[in-house]
Protein backbone atom coordinates (compact mmCIF):
# COMPACT_ATOMS: atom_id res chain seq x y z
CA UNK A 1 0.00 0.00 0.00
CA UNK A 2 1.18 3.55 -0.39
CA UNK A 3 2.44 5.66 2.13
CA UNK A 4 2.29 9.24 3.00
CA UNK A 5 4.65 10.61 0.18
CA UNK A 6 2.06 13.22 -1.18
CA UNK A 7 1.00 15.68 1.33
CA UNK A 8 -1.88 18.08 0.23
CA UNK A 9 -1.93 22.30 0.68
CA UNK A 10 -3.71 22.54 3.88
CA UNK A 11 -6.08 25.34 2.82
CA UNK A 12 -7.01 22.57 -0.37
CA UNK A 13 -7.51 19.39 2.19
CA UNK A 14 -9.38 21.88 4.31
CA UNK A 15 -11.89 22.62 1.76
CA UNK A 16 -12.07 19.68 0.91
CA UNK A 17 -13.59 18.49 4.20
CA UNK A 18 -15.84 21.19 4.24
CA UNK A 19 -17.35 20.33 0.76
CA UNK A 20 -17.52 16.76 1.85
CA UNK A 21 -19.05 17.52 4.94
CA UNK A 22 -22.05 19.63 3.52
CA UNK A 23 -21.70 17.86 -0.07
CA UNK A 24 -22.77 14.81 1.77
CA UNK A 25 -25.65 16.27 3.80
CA UNK A 26 -27.32 17.78 0.99
CA UNK A 27 -28.03 14.06 -0.38
CA UNK A 28 -29.03 13.44 3.02
CA UNK A 29 -31.98 15.88 3.32
CA UNK A 30 -33.33 15.07 0.22
CA UNK A 31 -33.12 11.13 0.51
CA UNK A 32 -34.66 11.52 4.66
CA UNK A 33 -37.37 13.89 3.24
CA UNK A 34 -38.99 11.72 0.25
CA UNK A 35 -40.39 8.87 2.22
CA UNK A 36 -42.31 11.45 4.92
CA UNK A 37 -43.92 13.46 2.45
CA UNK A 38 -44.68 10.71 0.28
CA UNK A 39 -46.58 9.08 3.83
CA UNK A 40 -47.82 12.54 4.28
CA UNK A 41 -49.64 12.17 0.44
CA UNK A 42 -51.10 8.72 1.50
CA UNK A 43 -48.51 7.11 -1.39
CA UNK A 44 -48.32 3.64 -1.29
CA UNK A 45 -45.27 1.23 -0.11
CA UNK A 46 -44.30 0.33 -3.75
CA UNK A 47 -45.00 4.29 -5.31
CA UNK A 48 -42.46 5.11 -2.48
CA UNK A 49 -39.63 2.73 -2.94
CA UNK A 50 -40.08 4.15 -6.61
CA UNK A 51 -39.86 7.80 -5.29
CA UNK A 52 -36.64 6.76 -3.62
CA UNK A 53 -34.84 4.13 -5.93
CA UNK A 54 -35.67 6.56 -9.57
CA UNK A 55 -33.79 9.30 -7.96
CA UNK A 56 -30.86 7.86 -8.55
CA UNK A 57 -31.83 7.07 -12.33
CA UNK A 58 -29.66 10.33 -14.36
CA UNK A 59 -26.61 9.07 -11.57
CA UNK A 60 -27.12 5.89 -12.98
CA UNK A 61 -26.67 6.74 -16.58
CA UNK A 62 -24.86 9.44 -16.56
CA UNK A 63 -22.13 9.20 -13.58
CA UNK A 64 -19.59 8.07 -16.08
CA UNK A 65 -19.80 10.95 -18.23
CA UNK A 66 -20.02 13.69 -15.29
CA UNK A 67 -16.74 11.73 -13.85
CA UNK A 68 -14.90 12.08 -17.41
CA UNK A 69 -16.36 15.70 -17.64
CA UNK A 70 -14.56 16.21 -14.00
CA UNK A 71 -11.54 14.87 -15.32
CA UNK A 72 -11.53 17.57 -18.42
CA UNK A 73 -13.14 20.37 -17.23
CA UNK A 74 -12.47 20.52 -13.50
CA UNK A 75 -14.04 18.85 -10.59
CA UNK A 76 -15.35 22.10 -8.85
CA UNK A 77 -16.67 23.67 -11.65
CA UNK A 78 -19.31 20.66 -12.24
CA UNK A 79 -20.13 20.54 -9.05
CA UNK A 80 -21.44 24.32 -8.63
CA UNK A 81 -23.56 23.43 -11.43
CA UNK A 82 -24.83 20.83 -9.67
CA UNK A 83 -25.52 22.60 -6.35
CA UNK A 84 -27.36 25.30 -8.34
CA UNK A 85 -29.42 22.81 -10.18
CA UNK A 86 -30.66 21.07 -6.87
CA UNK A 87 -31.10 24.81 -4.66
CA UNK A 88 -33.45 25.73 -8.00
CA UNK A 89 -35.90 22.60 -7.93
CA UNK A 90 -35.66 22.84 -3.93
CA UNK A 91 -38.77 24.48 -3.05
CA UNK A 92 -40.93 22.71 -6.30
CA UNK A 93 -41.48 19.67 -3.88
CA UNK A 94 -44.02 21.24 -1.52
CA UNK A 95 -45.79 22.59 -4.89
CA UNK A 96 -45.81 19.13 -6.42
CA UNK A 97 -48.50 16.18 -5.00
CA UNK A 98 -48.91 13.81 -8.39
CA UNK A 99 -46.94 11.15 -8.15
CA UNK A 100 -45.55 10.84 -11.39
CA UNK A 101 -44.56 14.75 -11.07
CA UNK A 102 -42.95 13.94 -7.70
CA UNK A 103 -40.96 11.43 -9.75
CA UNK A 104 -40.07 13.72 -12.62
CA UNK A 105 -38.95 16.04 -9.61
CA UNK A 106 -36.70 12.96 -8.09
CA UNK A 107 -35.34 12.07 -11.34
CA UNK A 108 -33.81 15.19 -11.48
CA UNK A 109 -32.33 16.59 -8.20
CA UNK A 110 -31.53 13.16 -7.01
CA UNK A 111 -28.95 13.86 -10.52
CA UNK A 112 -28.16 16.61 -9.39
CA UNK A 113 -27.09 16.48 -5.54
CA UNK A 114 -25.48 12.94 -6.33
CA UNK A 115 -23.18 14.43 -9.14
CA UNK A 116 -22.32 17.03 -6.25
CA UNK A 117 -20.97 14.50 -3.92
CA UNK A 118 -19.28 12.20 -6.64
CA UNK A 119 -17.56 15.35 -6.89
CA UNK A 120 -16.36 15.72 -3.84
CA UNK A 121 -14.90 12.35 -3.94
CA UNK A 122 -13.41 12.95 -6.81
CA UNK A 123 -11.89 16.11 -5.16
CA UNK A 124 -10.45 14.25 -2.31
CA UNK A 125 -8.82 11.88 -4.16
CA UNK A 126 -7.16 14.29 -6.40
CA UNK A 127 -5.70 15.82 -3.89
CA UNK A 128 -4.60 13.21 -1.73
CA UNK A 129 -3.53 10.79 -3.88
CA UNK A 130 -6.17 8.38 -2.49
CA UNK A 131 -4.20 8.15 0.32
CA UNK A 132 -6.69 6.08 2.96
CA UNK A 133 -5.82 8.40 6.15
CA UNK A 134 -6.72 11.74 4.59
CA UNK A 135 -9.95 9.51 2.74
CA UNK A 136 -10.83 8.56 5.97
CA UNK A 137 -10.70 11.92 7.30
CA UNK A 138 -12.72 13.09 4.67
CA UNK A 139 -15.40 10.75 5.27
CA UNK A 140 -15.34 11.48 8.74
CA UNK A 141 -16.17 15.07 7.71
CA UNK A 142 -18.96 13.84 5.71
CA UNK A 143 -20.51 11.85 8.35
CA UNK A 144 -20.53 15.20 10.36
CA UNK A 145 -22.91 16.66 7.81
CA UNK A 146 -25.11 13.32 7.20
CA UNK A 147 -24.89 13.20 11.51
CA UNK A 148 -26.48 17.04 11.62
CA UNK A 149 -28.93 16.75 8.99
CA UNK A 150 -32.07 14.04 9.07
CA UNK A 151 -32.03 15.54 12.68
CA UNK A 152 -32.65 19.22 11.71
CA UNK A 153 -34.54 18.18 9.03
CA UNK A 154 -36.89 15.36 11.08
CA UNK A 155 -37.01 18.02 13.50
CA UNK A 156 -38.04 20.99 11.55
CA UNK A 157 -40.79 18.69 9.65
CA UNK A 158 -42.40 18.05 12.61
CA UNK A 159 -43.00 21.23 13.85
CA UNK A 160 -43.12 22.80 10.41
CA UNK A 161 -44.08 20.16 7.67
CA UNK A 162 -43.32 20.35 4.09
CA UNK A 163 -42.32 23.57 2.91
CA UNK A 164 -39.79 24.48 5.72
CA UNK A 165 -38.23 21.53 5.75
CA UNK A 166 -37.76 21.80 1.74
CA UNK A 167 -36.63 25.43 2.28
CA UNK A 168 -33.65 23.85 4.50
CA UNK A 169 -32.36 21.57 1.21
CA UNK A 170 -32.58 25.32 -0.26
CA UNK A 171 -30.48 26.94 2.75
CA UNK A 172 -27.88 23.99 2.71
CA UNK A 173 -27.67 23.89 -0.42
CA UNK A 174 -26.18 27.85 -0.46
CA UNK A 175 -23.88 26.60 2.01
CA UNK A 176 -22.21 24.53 -0.12
CA UNK A 177 -21.94 27.06 -3.35
CA UNK A 178 -20.36 29.01 -0.95
CA UNK A 179 -17.71 26.06 0.10
CA UNK A 180 -17.53 25.18 -3.66
CA UNK A 181 -16.14 29.23 -4.16
CA UNK A 182 -13.99 29.60 -2.01
CA UNK A 183 -11.81 26.19 -2.50
CA UNK A 184 -8.58 26.99 -4.18
CA UNK A 185 -8.60 25.34 -7.95
CA UNK A 186 -5.48 22.81 -8.23
CA UNK A 187 -3.79 21.68 -11.29
CA UNK A 188 -4.87 17.98 -10.25
CA UNK A 189 -8.51 19.64 -10.02
CA UNK A 190 -8.71 21.56 -13.00
CA UNK A 191 -9.27 19.47 -15.36
CA UNK A 192 -6.75 18.15 -18.10
CA UNK A 193 -8.76 19.91 -20.88
CA UNK A 194 -9.42 23.45 -19.97
CA UNK A 195 -8.11 26.67 -18.87
CA UNK A 196 -9.69 28.96 -15.97
CA UNK A 197 -11.82 31.48 -17.77
CA UNK A 198 -12.35 28.83 -21.35
CA UNK A 199 -16.30 28.45 -21.93
CA UNK A 200 -16.87 24.63 -22.69
CA UNK A 201 -18.37 24.15 -25.87
CA UNK A 202 -22.08 22.15 -25.83
CA UNK A 203 -20.75 19.30 -28.00
CA UNK A 204 -17.86 19.21 -25.38
CA UNK A 205 -20.84 18.45 -22.81
CA UNK A 206 -22.31 15.22 -24.70
CA UNK A 207 -21.67 11.98 -24.08
CA UNK A 208 -18.82 9.78 -25.66
CA UNK A 209 -19.02 6.37 -26.24
CA UNK A 210 -15.35 5.64 -25.86
CA UNK A 211 -15.67 7.18 -22.12
CA UNK A 212 -18.26 4.34 -20.72
CA UNK A 213 -16.14 2.18 -22.86
CA UNK A 214 -12.77 3.43 -21.01
CA UNK A 215 -14.58 3.22 -17.58
CA UNK A 216 -16.00 0.09 -17.81
CA UNK A 217 -12.74 -1.64 -18.60
CA UNK A 218 -11.83 -0.47 -15.85
CA UNK A 219 -13.01 -3.84 -14.12
CA UNK A 220 -11.25 -5.94 -15.59
CA UNK A 221 -8.81 -4.63 -12.73
CA UNK A 222 -9.28 -7.20 -9.71
CA UNK A 223 -9.24 -5.17 -7.07
CA UNK A 224 -12.02 -2.38 -9.18
CA UNK A 225 -14.05 -5.63 -9.63
CA UNK A 226 -14.53 -6.72 -6.23
CA UNK A 227 -14.91 -3.44 -4.42
CA UNK A 228 -17.64 -2.46 -6.89
CA UNK A 229 -19.27 -6.02 -5.90
CA UNK A 230 -19.07 -4.87 -2.18
CA UNK A 231 -20.09 -1.39 -3.17
CA UNK A 232 -23.52 -2.89 -4.74
CA UNK A 233 -24.17 -4.69 -1.48
CA UNK A 234 -23.00 -1.85 0.77
CA UNK A 235 -25.58 0.57 -0.98
CA UNK A 236 -28.42 -1.95 -0.69
CA UNK A 237 -28.78 -1.46 2.98
CA UNK A 238 -28.89 2.38 2.44
CA UNK A 239 -32.03 1.48 -0.23
CA UNK A 240 -33.83 -0.42 2.75
CA UNK A 241 -33.07 2.18 5.01
CA UNK A 242 -34.26 5.23 2.76
CA UNK A 243 -37.28 3.64 1.93
CA UNK A 244 -38.91 0.95 3.65
CA UNK A 245 -37.18 1.05 7.01
CA UNK A 246 -38.73 4.95 7.88
CA UNK A 247 -41.93 3.72 6.16
CA UNK A 248 -41.46 0.81 9.06
CA UNK A 249 -40.42 2.86 11.92
CA UNK A 250 -43.08 5.68 11.23
CA UNK A 251 -46.00 2.24 11.45
CA UNK A 252 -44.97 1.49 14.48
CA UNK A 253 -44.84 4.65 16.22
CA UNK A 254 -41.91 6.46 15.92
CA UNK A 255 -41.95 10.30 15.33
CA UNK A 256 -39.79 12.15 12.37
CA UNK A 257 -37.53 13.21 15.27
CA UNK A 258 -37.29 9.94 16.70
CA UNK A 259 -36.07 8.51 13.03
CA UNK A 260 -33.83 11.50 12.46
CA UNK A 261 -32.17 10.66 15.99
CA UNK A 262 -31.15 7.10 14.34
CA UNK A 263 -30.33 8.51 10.80
CA UNK A 264 -27.74 10.90 12.65
CA UNK A 265 -26.42 7.70 14.82
CA UNK A 266 -25.20 5.84 11.90
CA UNK A 267 -23.89 8.73 10.29
CA UNK A 268 -22.08 9.45 13.48
CA UNK A 269 -20.74 5.74 13.72
CA UNK A 270 -19.70 6.00 10.61
CA UNK A 271 -17.34 9.04 11.04
CA UNK A 272 -15.40 7.20 14.02
CA UNK A 273 -15.62 4.32 11.81
CA UNK A 274 -13.79 6.13 8.77
CA UNK A 275 -11.20 7.33 11.05
CA UNK A 276 -9.86 3.99 10.99
CA UNK A 277 -9.95 3.25 7.72
CA UNK A 278 -6.49 4.36 6.88
CA UNK A 279 -4.97 1.05 9.79
CA UNK A 280 -7.40 -1.43 9.04
CA UNK A 281 -5.96 -1.03 5.71
CA UNK A 282 -2.61 -1.24 6.65
CA UNK A 283 -2.83 -4.27 8.69
CA UNK A 284 -5.14 -6.47 6.76
CA UNK A 285 -6.42 -7.54 3.58
CA UNK A 286 -8.64 -5.02 2.41
CA UNK A 287 -10.86 -7.25 0.15
CA UNK A 288 -11.62 -9.43 3.46
CA UNK A 289 -12.09 -6.36 5.42
CA UNK A 290 -14.94 -5.23 2.62
CA UNK A 291 -16.31 -8.86 2.48
CA UNK A 292 -17.32 -9.43 6.09
CA UNK A 293 -18.23 -5.86 6.74
CA UNK A 294 -20.28 -5.46 4.00
CA UNK A 295 -22.26 -8.83 5.41
CA UNK A 296 -22.13 -7.64 8.78
CA UNK A 297 -23.94 -3.87 7.59
CA UNK A 298 -27.03 -6.04 5.95
CA UNK A 299 -27.34 -8.16 9.01
CA UNK A 300 -27.44 -5.34 11.43
CA UNK A 301 -30.59 -3.26 9.43
CA UNK A 302 -32.38 -6.93 8.31
CA UNK A 303 -33.21 -8.08 11.86
CA UNK A 304 -35.17 -4.82 12.46
CA UNK A 305 -38.15 -6.14 12.37
CA UNK A 306 -36.93 -9.02 15.13
CA UNK A 307 -36.15 -5.95 17.88
CA UNK A 308 -39.89 -4.58 17.40
CA UNK A 309 -41.54 -8.58 17.75
CA UNK A 310 -38.99 -9.05 20.88
CA UNK A 311 -38.60 -5.34 22.51
CA UNK A 312 -41.11 -5.22 25.82
CA UNK A 313 -41.27 -1.89 25.71
CA UNK A 314 -40.48 1.40 23.53
CA UNK A 315 -37.56 2.41 25.26
CA UNK A 316 -35.79 -1.13 24.88
CA UNK A 317 -36.90 -0.65 21.13
CA UNK A 318 -35.16 2.22 20.69
CA UNK A 319 -32.54 0.83 22.48
CA UNK A 320 -31.83 -1.76 20.36
CA UNK A 321 -32.39 0.14 17.25
CA UNK A 322 -29.96 2.83 18.44
CA UNK A 323 -27.17 -0.35 19.00
CA UNK A 324 -27.61 -1.70 15.49
CA UNK A 325 -27.38 1.81 13.70
CA UNK A 326 -24.29 2.38 15.46
CA UNK A 327 -22.51 -1.08 14.51
CA UNK A 328 -23.85 -1.03 11.00
CA UNK A 329 -22.65 2.93 11.02
CA UNK A 330 -19.29 1.82 12.62
CA UNK A 331 -18.70 -0.97 10.21
CA UNK A 332 -19.57 1.28 6.79
CA UNK A 333 -17.70 3.75 8.08
CA UNK A 334 -14.75 2.07 8.31
CA UNK A 335 -14.92 0.38 4.95
CA UNK A 336 -15.66 3.41 3.11
CA UNK A 337 -12.23 4.96 2.69
CA UNK A 338 -10.86 1.49 2.08
CA UNK A 339 -13.16 1.25 -0.96
CA UNK A 340 -12.15 4.89 -1.95
CA UNK A 341 -8.93 3.95 -1.58
CA UNK A 342 -7.99 1.17 -3.26
CA UNK A 343 -10.36 2.56 -6.78
CA UNK A 344 -8.16 5.62 -6.60
CA UNK A 345 -4.92 3.55 -6.32
CA UNK A 346 -5.64 1.73 -8.79
CA UNK A 347 -6.04 4.17 -11.57
CA UNK A 348 -3.99 7.35 -12.56
CA UNK A 349 -4.88 10.82 -11.21
CA UNK A 350 -6.33 11.65 -14.87
CA UNK A 351 -8.80 9.02 -14.43
CA UNK A 352 -9.76 9.88 -11.14
CA UNK A 353 -13.39 11.29 -12.15
CA UNK A 354 -14.12 8.43 -14.38
CA UNK A 355 -13.56 5.60 -11.43
CA UNK A 356 -15.92 7.68 -8.98
CA UNK A 357 -18.13 7.58 -12.25
CA UNK A 358 -18.04 3.66 -12.65
CA UNK A 359 -18.66 3.51 -8.73
CA UNK A 360 -21.71 5.72 -8.95
CA UNK A 361 -23.10 4.16 -11.49
CA UNK A 362 -22.69 0.57 -9.65
CA UNK A 363 -24.11 2.05 -6.13
CA UNK A 364 -27.37 3.86 -8.10
CA UNK A 365 -27.98 0.65 -9.71
CA UNK A 366 -28.62 -0.75 -6.29
CA UNK A 367 -30.16 2.37 -5.02
CA UNK A 368 -32.74 2.04 -8.25
CA UNK A 369 -33.02 -1.49 -7.87
CA UNK A 370 -33.32 -2.09 -4.27
CA UNK A 371 -36.47 0.58 -2.95
CA UNK A 372 -38.62 -0.86 -5.52
CA UNK A 373 -38.12 -3.95 -4.61
CA UNK A 374 -38.51 -3.59 -0.78
CA UNK A 375 -41.80 -1.83 -1.83
CA UNK A 376 -43.03 -4.82 -4.20
CA UNK A 377 -42.16 -7.47 -0.96
CA UNK A 378 -43.33 -4.96 1.39
CA UNK A 379 -46.79 -4.41 -0.54
CA UNK A 380 -47.01 -8.47 -1.29
CA UNK A 381 -46.04 -10.56 1.94
CA UNK A 382 -46.10 -7.38 4.62
CA UNK A 383 -43.04 -4.93 5.36
CA UNK A 384 -41.29 -6.85 8.57
CA UNK A 385 -41.27 -10.11 6.04
CA UNK A 386 -39.92 -8.18 3.60
CA UNK A 387 -36.84 -7.41 5.79
CA UNK A 388 -35.73 -10.97 5.61
CA UNK A 389 -36.44 -11.84 2.28
CA UNK A 390 -34.32 -9.32 0.68
CA UNK A 391 -31.67 -9.71 3.41
CA UNK A 392 -31.47 -13.65 2.78
CA UNK A 393 -30.68 -13.10 -0.81
CA UNK A 394 -28.61 -10.30 -0.17
CA UNK A 395 -26.36 -12.80 2.54
CA UNK A 396 -26.30 -14.93 -0.37
CA UNK A 397 -25.04 -13.22 -2.63
CA UNK A 398 -22.24 -11.69 0.02
CA UNK A 399 -21.27 -15.79 0.52
CA UNK A 400 -20.79 -15.63 -3.26
CA UNK A 401 -18.59 -12.82 -3.29
CA UNK A 402 -16.04 -14.53 0.18
CA UNK A 403 -15.97 -17.25 -2.34
CA UNK A 404 -14.36 -15.14 -5.60
CA UNK A 405 -12.25 -13.59 -2.52
CA UNK A 406 -11.33 -16.78 -1.08
CA UNK A 407 -10.27 -17.91 -5.27
CA UNK A 408 -8.29 -14.58 -5.65
CA UNK A 409 -6.61 -14.26 -2.50
CA UNK A 410 -5.08 -17.72 -2.55
CA UNK A 411 -5.48 -17.83 1.51
CA UNK A 412 -8.54 -19.49 3.43
CA UNK A 413 -11.77 -18.09 4.79
CA UNK A 414 -10.78 -17.03 8.21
Amino acid sequence: MKTKAHRPDRKTLWSAYAIGLFGMGYIDIFSFLIPLYAISLKMSATEIGLLVGFRTVLTLLFSIHVGTLMDRFGTLRLMKTCTLAAMALAPLYPLTESFYSLLALQVLVGGAVSFGWAGGQTLIAQITKGDAEYIGRFSFASRVGTTVAPLVAGTIWDFGGAWPSYLLGCSWGGVLLVTLIIAPVTSETRGTETTKHRRIPLKEMLPRLDDYVRSLAMMAIPMIAISMAVMFMRNSTSGIQNSIYVVYLEGIGLTGTMIGILFAVIEAASGLGSLLGGRAMRIGDPRWTLVHGTSFAILAIIITPLFVWLAPTMATLISLLILAQFARGLVQGLTQPIMFSVQSQAVPISQQGAVVGLRQTVNRGAAILVPPIMGLFADHWGIAESFFILGTILLAMCCMMMVWVYHMSGTKVR
